[in-house]
């Protein structure tokens, strides 16, 4: 740029040159050098001075349209949560004489305004995250954002953070109206002070003097070549291993003494082993071209099937957890959908029970509690196999316990879960009977206990209450009662000579706290026996309260979960909850999988404490839209009971 005050001397030497003549030219030189210097800053400034100006009215007619947004979005969120929760770009509108969200921007006055609705998931613990985490049903994210091109591109946004406008809601069971609906298992509902559940009655029986118990005998109609027995209250199942075998479905009354009847028979079926879930029955056959066979039980007709088309063998064991069926078939557990029970059910997955290929390991008994399954298999490196079935479409061999060199023939495991009780065939150099601890799921599982069954070759067991084990099976002593109470020395406290032997035991601990083994043998016209066991008068050692089903007719998030409960000395009272995705829009046919503070299966609330979200689509779902919680108690001393008083849960409305 040239230099004014250079240039202005320059036209005075001209002046001075010219004389005077030239000054009023050069003084109108001047002028015009000034002010081709100075107007293009002038108008500059002028201008810049203006578009401030716009610039600043167009702040402040955006921030006044980010106030009329933030608060449209509040009277939506007020007025109807699920128009409002629906992640999308809109823009406030007035309908009749409140808000509404339209789709997409809009212009204003030369400002466009833009509100983003966006999902928000939370971590474990519950905290807001970005990354991972599972999405919260109950909280929204809305960006604001209005923004402007002329005179020079500017914008203005804001971030808020929505939860449904109710305060959060509660469940509280506290009174027998509330209890009486769930299902009790060694528990009872009481009404002392409104409704309490406590442990039941023991029954009557004793489990340790079996011979002064037998309440009940009955002739099957299977000419005594019944193997297995199950039951559920009320009744019991029984087949036979051969090729004509007879299913037996017999009714059980809740006389003193009970009164025994054929309810239905169905023949045809070379049963391995008997699974009673709700109304259907599962059968595990002799039939390679049905492995599992589904009887409806309002009906007695054969309504569907699994079968493993690579004929690994016949099935030895199946049970039934929700939807998904478990079968365990030669070498291999099968897993099965059952989310309807008629046709051929497809297969979900399967796993060999041993790692090696050249040693194909055969399974027999099959339970299921929590994320795991526990199988009784036979091979020379493991008689128990672990099989994670957390996903039932992938699962995989977890633990093992390697006992003796004999056959896993049967399995029994607790309601945690933490201990398993196999039972294999004779050994005549080693044990029998072996409580293992399965807290920990992999690697090689300890054995804490073992028993030595004295020269019977086991068929089965049963845990019964008490702290009691049944073994039974042939030769020796046929019927023995285990004490488990010293989990690292379980001693026999009772028995039964039975010398056509005991092929197959089941334990029932009815709704009013009686407690019975049902046992299948070979005795004439008296193959099926009932034994009532217990502990006298006093409280049941254990039992579990399953509290009825919970919609709250929609997906929600439930929170924070707080008991009231009364623990006695030598009591405990622990408790796990389950929240779930309706199956066929209800709650009734979902399948609940109980967690507890960590969202395992394995650990247990003693307290109150947050609920834990999850939301992988398979099993325990939170948010959810149908509950349930399940109440673990137990007593050392059989004159004392735990009581649960109130559960009160705390969800997003």
């Amino acid at each position: 740029m040239t230099n004014p005050a250079r240039l202005i001397r320059h036209l005075k030497n001209l002046s001075k040159s010219w004389g005077s003549r030239g000054s009023l030219l050069v003084e109108v030189l001047v002028v015009m050098a000034l002010m081709g210097l100075l107007l293009p800053s002038l108008i500059g400034a002028i201008i810049t001075t203006k578009e401030g100006e716009v610039q600043r009215q167009r702040r402040t007619t955006a921030t006044g349209l980010i106030r009329e947004a933030t608060e449209a979005l509040r009277v939506i969120r007020e007025d109807d949560w699920e128009a409002f929760a629906v992640p999308g770009n809109y823009h406030p509108v007035i309908s009749g004489v409140s808000w509404q969200l339209a789709a997409g921007p809009e212009t204003i006055q030369g400002l466009t305004r833009q509100i983003e609705i966006k999902a928000v998931n939370r971590d474990s613990a519950g905290v807001i995250t970005t990354t991972g985490g599972s999405p919260d049903p109950s909280t929204r994210k809305a960006i604001v954002t209005i923004s402007w091109t002329l005179p020079t591109p500017g914008s203005i946004q804001t971030e808020q953070y929505y939860t449904r406008y109710l305060d959060n809601l509660s469940l509280t069971e506290t009174t027998e109206a509330d209890f009486i609906p769930g299902t009790q298992v060694g528990t009872t509902v009481i009404n002392n002070y409104g409704g309490e559940v406590e442990l039941a009655s023991g029954g009557k029986g004793n489990w340790c003097q079996p011979n002064e118990y037998i309440q009940a005998e009955y002739d099957l109609p299977q000419s005594a070549k019944a193997k297995v027995v199950r039951a559920i209250e009320g009744k019991a199942f029984t087949g036979t291993d051969d090729h004509n075998g007879v299913f037996v479905e017999l009714g059980i009354s809740q006389d003193d003494p009970p009164q025994i009847s054929t309810s239905s028979t169905i023949t045809g079926y070379d049963t391995n082993d008997i699974y009673i879930d709700n109304n259907y029955a599962y059968v595990a056959t002799g039939d390679v071209s049905k492995d599992v066979v589904i009887v409806d039980l309002n009906t007695n007709q054969e309504v569907g099937y699994f079968n493993d088309t690579f004929w690994w063998g016949s099935a030895q064991g199946v049970f039934v957890k929700g939807n998904v069926g478990y079968a365990v078939i030669g070498p291999k557990l099968h897993t099965f959908d059952l989310s309807s029970k008629t046709g051929e059910r497809p297969e979900l997955d399967s796993v060999s029970l041993s790692p090696y290929w050249w040693w194909p390991a055969t399974g027999y008994r099959v339970r299921v509690v929590g994320d795991y399954a526990y199988v009784a298999v036979d091979w020379g490196v493991a008689e128990m196999q672990l099989v994670n079935v957390a996903n039932p479409t992938n699962i995989s061999r977890a633990g093992t316990a390697d006992v003796n060199s004999k056959r896993g023939k049967d399995i029994a495991v607790n309601e945690t879960g933490t201990r398993a009780y196999l039972l294999t065939d004779l050994d005549d150099s080693r044990r029998e009977l072996f409580i293992i601890n399965t807290q920990t799921k992999s690697g090689s599982l300890p054995k804490i206990g073992e028993y030595d069954s004295n020269g019977m070759n086991p068929n089965g067991l049963a845990l019964v209450t008490e702290n009691k084990l049944i073994i039974v099976g042939t030769g020796g002593e046929e019927y023995q009662v285990i004490d488990i109470s010293q989990e690292t020395s379980p001693q026999r406290c009772g028995g039964l000579n039975l010398d056509t032997g005991v092929y197959g035991v089941s334990g029932v601990l009815e709704s009013d706290g009686e407690a019975f083994s049902y046992i299948v043998t070979k005795d004439g016209d008296q193959e099926f026996k009932v034994i009532e066991g217990g502990a006298g008068e006093a409280f049941s050692s254990e039992g579990t309260f399953e509290s009825r089903i919970f919609d709250a007719t929609y997906s929600t998030a439930f929170n924070y979960v707080l008991p009231s409960l009364i623990i006695a000395n030598q009591t405990t009272a622990q408790y796990q909850i389950a929240v779930a995705d309706p199956v066929n829009d209800n709650c009734t046919d979902t399948a609940y999988n109980y967690v507890g503070p960590d969202g395992t299966s394995s650990s247990f609330y003693t307290a109150d404490g947050a609920i834990p979200l999850d939301d992988n689509s398979a099993g325990y779902e939170n948010p959810g839209r149908c509950f349930r919680y399940k109440v673990f108690m137990t007593t050392g001393d059989s004159s004392s009971t735990p009581v649960l008083e109130s559960m009160t849960v705390n969800y997003s409305p």
